[in-house]
């Protein structure tokens, strides 16, 4: 689009119906700052196959009321479409704590209740799993969250969940995709909402979904037992802030320690760069505090509370934060462990993690004699796996390199709020053994091998930006590496192409996930890189995996220094620094 274009389509935006406010705004841009008023209005912000996510602002390509109001008007059109004989169709809306989320979830709520569809609207924020709850529980046919989960302060989104609580996956994504692209003009949008369709939700639901959480306690002897053991928390100014100390309680956890300062919501996030436990930054007043209260356990989640960060003590007193392997696979472990010891596995159960996530979790899961499927990056594929399933086999737990994990299936979404209840719970079971968390990833090492993964991102923001992710995956495509760390590369998987070549043979199978710009480049020693662009923020993503198992004599730690040696020096080799 040239400037020209831009130049008109930023100028509708200076009359009605468009507010005072934003026309002011928009005015302003395009007398005084041509390079944003191009990045906002150059595009309609994409409503992608789990919905908006993008800067706030004003524009056609911002995150702001008109834009919602679009994305939700061609929600309702699908909606009746999908379900013609419905008597009522139900929406639930859940908000986080971001900059304008009220507001954004108060808009969706008029629109949907203007076209004549049940809105069930919590009263205050809550955590993305709560709202996956409540469709279950409330029999909805969709609900709406809006977050923009870790992404920086200036960011906000839309998530759209289906009628099993699950994100949106084919053939609704792309069927409310076209609907969405169908609302040319801000006039084919009901704002006028109905107050009688709209009703609002609050503690009842939070009662449920806490009561549900306690009943899925494994150990609930050591808890009670240990239940003193300091445990540091922080919602990071997010909406675990409620949940996730009810949630301890619940299970029995009588000395949760909170990070004060971060226990306030606001969208601003004052005590940090960036509100993603994912970064080490993020966690550290609550590192802090663990190391002044002498805290057996570090937990953080994100603003809408669906991934944790977990920090661990270690000896000599000193604190470590497991990385989301790390941790997915400490948890698995421990839920299959006790599933075991309470002669619960059949042979008919199964867990699933995405290609991207560590295969120590695959290797866990087989030792105890259940499944381990693979699925495409994305909670919603986790989903997609438990709803093909359900009623034929058992889904355990799920988990992801991202921080987020699933114990159970009465929430299809990571829940950072069950999670931070049973990594609670691990710690108690450790220290009934005289034992650490800490420990218990050793043990794990020591019984299935040692793998080490490193996660590098290289953000590439604005225009410009994507066309240089784009590049770099082409250039991969075309002139993919031989070898990778002194191996050989056997095997390239291409989820784009949905094809695994033989380097060796030349052979060529088919995937069969569905298509995503994926690559990976598996060598004959094991060693996995991953490399795709981000689907919601503006980078682009390796994923280096290596493995081996102790050598005669060598102790553990030995061992992980010379794994992740290799892996710095396959970050050096590829030049994705």
């Amino acid at each position: 689009m040239d400037n020209t274009e831009v130049l008109e389509r930023a100028q509708k935006w200076q009359h009605p119906p468009f507010d005072e406010e934003t026309r002011k705004l928009v005015t302003q841009l395009i007398e005084n700052d041509p390079k944003e008023l191009i990045e906002s209005f150059c595009c309609d912000l994409e409503f992608g196959t789990g919905g908006l996510r993008g800067i706030m602002g004003v524009g056609t390509n911002r995150m702001n009321t008109y834009t919602v109001g679009m994305a939700t008007q061609g929600l309702c059109n699908y909606l009746k479409k999908n379900f013609p004989n419905l008597p009522e169709i139900r929406a639930a809306i859940a908000y986080d704590s971001r900059n304008n989320s009220t507001r954004f979830a108060e808009v969706a709520a008029q629109v949907l209740s203007a076209n004549g569809i049940k809105v069930y609207l919590f009263n205050k924020l809550r955590p993305t799993p709560e709202l996956s709850f409540a469709i279950r529980t409330l029999h909805c046919q969709c609900g709406l969250v809006i977050t923009a989960s870790h992404n920086p302060k200036e960011y906000n989104g839309y998530k759209v969940y289906w009628e099993d609580g699950g994100q949106i996956v084919p053939p609704h994504d792309k069927a409310i995709i076209n609907e969405v692209k169908a609302i040319t003009d801000i006039g084919m949008v009901n704002f006028k909402g109905n107050e009688k369709f709209i009703t609002l939700i609050g503690n009842e639901i939070d009662e449920i979904y806490l009561n549900t959480l306690a009943s899925m306690s494994l150990s609930p002897e050591f808890i009670k037992k240990f239940s003193d053991i300091p445990i540091v928390y922080t919602p990071i100014h997010g909406t675990g802030v409620n949940l996730v100390p009810n949630a301890l309680a619940k299970f029995g956890f009588r000395n949760v320690i909170t990070v004060e300062e971060q226990c306030i919501a606001d969208g601003n996030f004052p005590t940090v760069t960036s509100p993603n436990p994912e970064e080490r930054s993020a966690m550290k007043m609550a590192l802090d505090k663990a190391r002044a209260t002498n805290a057996e356990l570090v937990l953080a989640t994100d603003p809408d509370s669906d991934r944790v960060g977990v920090g661990i003590r270690i000896p000599k007193g000193e604190y470590v934060l497991l990385n989301g392997n790390q941790a997915a696979s400490v948890l698995i472990y421990y839920i299959l462990r006790k599933w075991h010891e309470h002669n619960q596995i059949t042979g008919n159960e199964f867990v699933v993690k995405t290609i991207v996530t560590t295969d120590l979790i695959a290797a866990i899961a087989h030792g105890f004699g259940v499944d381990c499927y693979e699925v495409l990056t994305g909670f919603k594929y986790i989903a997609e796996k438990i709803r093909e399933l359900e009623g034929v086999k058992t889904f355990i737990a799920g988990g992801e390199e991202s921080y987020g994990y699933l114990y159970g299936d009465f929430v299809r979404d990571k829940d950072a709020v069950i999670s931070c209840a049973m990594f609670a719970e691990v710690a108690a079971w450790a220290k009934s053994q005289d034992r650490t968390i800490y420990d218990i990833l050793r043990e794990i090492y020591q019984t299935y091998g040692l793998y080490k993964e490193h996660l590098v991102s290289l953000t590439r923001k604005g225009i410009d930006g994507l066309a240089e992710i784009k590049s770099m995956m082409e250039a991969f495509r075309s002139n993919p590496p031989k070898t990778i760390g002194g191996s050989k590369v056997g095997a390239i998987l291409d989820y784009q192409n949905q094809t695994a070549i033989d380097t060796h043979t030349g052979k060529e199978k088919q995937l069969h996930l569905p298509k995503s710009d994926v690559l990976q480049f598996i060598t004959a020693d094991g060693t996995k890189v991953s490399v795709r662009p981000s689907g919601t923020e503006p980078k682009i993503k390796f994923y280096v995996g290596v493995r081996d198992s102790l050598n005669k004599g060598e102790d553990i730690d030995t061992a992980i220094l010379r794994l992740d040696q290799k892996i710095e020096s396959i970050i050096n080799e590829l030049n994705i620094k």
